[in-house]
């Protein structure tokens, strides 16, 4: 397959995705170019609908029992694009902010290659997964049978990263992206005139004393050999000025690489709510959510992925052992049904994911469809 037509047509694919985001559990019509796609490259077994939106299709050559997975993810955010490119998203409030889309397609050019060249001896299972942004869309493939009715002994996925040059590889072994857990702490006391303090419980008072409480969580509960954040990202009363309130809401996000962390963040976190609670005359109640897990790469998967970079980026930009990064990736949980590898390719100087200016280098494209099809051929080599 002529690469350069190949990049060609992927460029195409990339853009159509951007100007059409969807998201989570509602990227039908992705899923459908996806799907179409597929089918052109005379794809034979396709399956729809695993985990409401996403797509599994399989590509058997040879006669090799082994077979590996690679995944892309297809969902969009919920922000407005700023970029005003000629592609930008078509649908206001939606936009590929963190590079789904390139994603997606390249996936597809290495489903492509691969259907047309072969040079493996196996079966490979490519996931098109939905819903990643919210975590939960690997969870529900999971409930369709992947893992159970599609199996797999290795997975693999890779992610852009802005700030690393076009044509770099960054990988890690062990813990290589964070947990997320969501919390929610409710206060209840008793409002009042806000000219009769002493008749209430003022539960505002009270929240933005169990604030400040939190910040001794890490300090004094999380080994301090160990990474982790409490972070309070929101807080809200009863939203009347001359009145106390009678309620309050601190919602917030904590990020670890370690479940016992996060564990003990919890404990602590119940124990400072209640106790601060019980001190000024209200009642706290606390819901702890944990939305993503941490991504570990297993230790020999990590060196494949390497292996196979060795032979598609230059030795000078390749990081075998990057930082562990605070972001979550719903990638982590398909780590459960077999052992595998999460990596990075650069984006260039781009915006940061997840900002409204941000967009998917299309030059990095190709780096990553050879970089799956390597890994494929050289975890499933040919016979001769």
């Amino acid at each position: 397959m002529n690469i350069a037509d190949l990049d060609n047509e992927m460029r195409a694919w990339r853009r159509h995705l951007h100007e059409n985001p969807e998201l989570g559990f509602e990227e039908t019509k992705t899923a459908e170019f996806v799907t179409q796609k597929l089918r052109d490259f005379a794809f034979e077994d396709v399956k729809t609908g695993i985990g409401e939106t996403g797509v599994v299709a399989r590509l058997k050559l040879g006669t090799g029992k082994r077979q590996i997975a690679l995944r892309a993810d297809m969902d969009c955010l919920r922000i407005h694009e700023t970029t005003n490119l000629s592609y930008a998203s078509k649908t206001p409030g939606q936009m590929h902010a963190c590079g789904h889309d390139g994603h997606t397609t390249m996936l597809l050019g290495a489903a492509a290659v691969l259907a047309k060249e072969g040079g493996f001896d196996g079966t490979v299972h490519f996931l098109f997964q939905p819903a990643e942004e919210w975590g939960q869309g690997m969870k529900a493939m999971i409930r369709d049978g992947l893992g159970s009715d599609i199996q797999f002994d290795e997975v693999y996925g890779l992610h852009n990263r802005p700030g690393l040059p076009v044509g770099a590889f960054e990988i890690c072994s062990g813990p290589f992206m964070g947990a997320e857990d969501g919390f929610r702490i409710r206060v209840r006391g008793m409002g009042g005139h806000a000219s009769r303090p002493q008749d209430c419980r003022d539960a505002i008072v009270c929240a933005a004393s169990i604030v400040n409480e939190l910040q001794s969580i890490i300090s004094r509960t999380v080994d301090p050999a160990k990474l982790a954040v409490v972070s309070v990202t929101s807080i809200s009363g009863d939203n009347v000025k001359n009145a106390i309130s009678s309620e309050a809401i601190i919602e917030g996000d904590c990020r670890h690489f370690d479940y016992t962390v996060g564990q003990a963040i919890e404990v602590a976190m119940r124990r400072i709510a209640q106790g601060v609670g019980m001190a000024h005359g209200c009642e706290a109640q606390v819901e702890y959510d944990r939305v993503f897990v941490p991504l570990i790469n297993d230790s020999d998967a990590t060196q494949y992925c390497l292996a196979a970079a060795k032979k598609v980026f230059d030795a000078d930009a390749i990081n075998s052992n990057a930082a562990p990064m605070g972001a979550s990736e719903d990638f982590a949980h398909v780590l459960s049904i077999a052992p595998g590898a999460f990596a990075n390719i650069g984006n260039g100087d781009s915006a940061p994911l997840h900002n409204s200016a941000y967009d998917f280098n299309d030059d990095a494209l190709i780096h990553g469809v050879r970089w799956f099809v390597e890994l494929v051929r050289q975890r499933l080599p040919a016979r001769e």
